[in-house]
Parts: C-alpha cells; structure tokens; sequence
C-alpha cells in the first residue's frame, strides 16, 4: 500500500500524461475534443480512474467513449513509460458530470433569482397592512426588568 499522498501525485501526473498522449499520440480525430479533468489512482496504485469532458452534442460523446475506449493500450503504454512505478496501473475513463451539474445549478439559481426580482418588484410601493412591527409591547418588557421572578 502507498501512502495517499504518493497516489494523489501519480494520479496528477497520469492526467497530464493522458491528456499529452491524447494531443500527440493518439491519431483518433475523435479525440480533439476531449478534455481530461481529473485522475484517481487507488492507493495499492493499481487502477487508475481519468475523468474526461467532451465538447459537443451526444454523437461527438459517444465518438469520444468509443475513441477512449480503442486507444486505451495506447495510453496505458505512455503512463507506463512516463511514470516511475513498477506496474503500471488499469486505465478506466469515466466522462465527467461536474459540468452538466455545474450548468444545471446556474440555470436554477437563474430561475430563484428572476422570481426574487418579481417579487421585489410587487413590493415596491406597497404598505404594510397594518403596523410596520405588529407584535404588542410593553413597557416593561423593553428594559427587561419589569417582572423580578426571584423569590
């Protein structure tokens, strides 16, 4: 077992090798519009799991899984001449949903922040209908010392 700072390094080190490889190595046209955002290794420094972003509509998606997936021996050969370890490790690639989720979130907090401009506008000129603060107060209860309760 390697401690998980050493995996933390050799994951980093295998994404920038992934995404080098993936610009020079690998002829696959497919492959331009792939970015690589993240690696893990897992800390026996056996398997390592790249996460990938793909620029366009599903078809280029799809493209890029199937393009990943063929040139896998490609890559896993350059991690291993690139990296100084004794086994090289299992390439897995799994697209990144961050963005997808990132884009989600945006529109939503879009969508609250135009209902909190709506309601803003329908406030504006608008009185209270009764007092501004409606809660009764006495006189006593403003200094806090109108009940002495100790016996």
């Amino acid at each position: 077992m390697a401690d998980p700072a050493r995996a933390a390094r050799l994951a980093q080190r295998i994404k920038v090798v992934v995404a080098q490889a993936l610009g020079k190595t690998v002829k696959d046209p497919r492959v331009e519009a792939i970015t690589v955002t993240d690696a893990r290794v897992t800390n026996d420094l056996q398997h390592a799991t790249v996460y990938y972003t793909v620029f366009g509509d599903e078809e280029a998606k799809a493209g890029a899984r199937a393009a990943l997936e063929k040139s896998k021996g490609v890559l896993r050969k350059e991690v291993g001449r690139n990296i100084t370890v004794r086994l090289t490790p299992t390439l897995e690639f799994v697209p990144d949903e961050i963005p997808v989720n990132a884009s989600h979130l945006e529109e939503v907090l879009r969508k609250a922040k135009a209902k909190d401009a709506e309601v803003a506008a329908l406030a504006a000129g608008k009185e209270y209908a009764g007092e501004a603060d409606p809660y009764k107060k006495d006189e006593a209860d403003e200094d806090f010392g109108g009940d002495d309760l100790r016996a």
